[in-house]
């Protein structure tokens, strides 16, 4: 199991929909989200991709010398980026990082954006494109240390003599991580990623995206890996936790729903329409309605394009959850919360000592000197708590 954290480039608040209680994007406050997820022991950081974020390239760049040892997750747009021009960035933020790179192959869903950004492609050539796309990089890597040259000509993408000199740390390359709903999408994980990420769909759901992907994988030669993208509401306990959901879009205007709802039904995601339905186009608003499978709550998706629902519970009830997706063969966990600085902390504080052992046993500071808390009457430390042994 291994978990991630966020990079919010796209803006933070305590409040979705509305610049009340909103943070101002700076380096600085970015900065303070990675140093967090480093030092608290998260595993890496997705960093966001589209012309809503920073760009996570540059934004990735700037937070390798203030972190240690966090990976970044940092999205390659086929249309946008050129096969072998990813490569080298890729060959070289690997080799300066220290191997601290993941990619994240984004294919696009929102028409306007793309057409905005130059790709005029549908989406099922846009998946051919992706699958052309990684084909030729992951080429160009597998060639980087024999020094031979590719040729490739696809119906989307030709390249001529592409090769690679200073070859990645990670052998053969940095993993590279995708996701998707539509068929396109599973087939393209199959045949070319390393792990196929969902966003967070219930338990069922997700279930039967597993098996199809692991058949499809299986019938490649290919064997695949799984994760889930979530936001996490945790507090000490279910009452606390769900008001904080509630409090987290309180500050709604309806015609900001509904204007919202517009935007994405006109992309041609599939995964975007499935997370439309887990709240009916936004026509869901009560806990009763939105809560649409055990403490899982799709209300983040009332504003939020992508990734939509959000774990919401104490400590025990949400890491039993989190247990839940990796006994279907999940262990990857990209999560985020709220404002993303605090509930980085709180989610640590709160989540990790529930976590499986060999999972505490890599966090940094899992076997701890001390002294943690504020001493008492200048004389005493607060005693340990002692972690759950499951």
């Amino acid at each position: 199991m291994k978990i991630f954290w966020f990079i919010p480039t796209h803006g933070d608040s305590r409040y979705l929909g509305t610049a009340e209680g909103a943070r101002q994007l700076t380096h600085d406050y970015l900065k303070q989200v990675a140093q967090a997820a480093d030092s608290l022991g998260y595993e890496g950081v997705l960093i966001p991709t589209g012309r809503s974020c920073e760009d996570p390239w540059v934004v990735a760049a700037s937070l390798l010398p203030v972190t240690q040892r966090l990976k970044f997750l940092i999205a390659v747009r086929p249309g946008l980026h050129q096969p072998a021009l990813a490569a080298r960035m890729a060959a070289s933020f690997d080799r300066l990082s220290g191997g601290r790179l993941l990619i994240n192959l984004v294919t696009g869903g929102d028409r306007a954006e793309l057409e905005g950004d130059g790709v005029f492609l549908d989406h099922a050539q846009r998946y051919e494109q992706s699958a052309e796309f990684i084909r030729i990089w992951r080429e160009i890597f597998r060639r980087s240390h024999t020094g031979e040259a590719l040729d490739f000509e696809g119906e989307h993408l030709q390249v001529k003599g592409a090769k690679l000199l200073f070859p990645p740390l990670q052998q053969p390359h940095p993993p590279v991580f995708f996701g998707g709903s539509s068929e396109a999408a599973h087939e393209l994980a199959a045949e070319q990623v390393d792990t196929y990420l969902t966003w967070g769909e219930p338990p069922a759901d997700v279930a039967r995206k597993v098996a199809d992907v692991r058949e499809r994988a299986a019938r490649h030669g290919r064997t695949v890996k799984f994760g889930i993208r979530l936001h996490v509401i945790v507090r000490e306990t279910e009452a606390e936790a769900w008001a904080a959901a509630e409090r987290l879009i309180s500050r709604l205007d309806d015609n900001i729903v509904v204007q919202a709802q517009a935007a994405f039904a006109r992309m041609d995601s599939e995964g975007q329409r499935r997370m439309a339905a887990l709240h009916a186009g936004g026509k869901k608003r009560t806990r009763a309605e939105l809560e649409i499978s055990p403490n899982l709550w799709a209300g983040v998706g009332l504003v939020r394009g992508g990734a939509g629902t959000a774990l919401v519970g104490d400590p025990q009830t949400v890491a039993a959850r989190i247990q839940e997706y990796a006994e279907l063969g999940l262990d990857h966990f990209v999560l985020s919360g709220y404002p993303h600085l605090e509930e980085a902390y709180r989610f640590a504080e709160l989540v990790f000592p529930l976590l499986p052992l060999s999972v505490r046993e890599k966090l940094p500071g899992a076997t701890p000197t001390g002294p943690f808390g504020e001493t008492v009457a200048n004389l005493y430390s607060p005693p340990a708590q002692r972690a759950s042994q499951s």
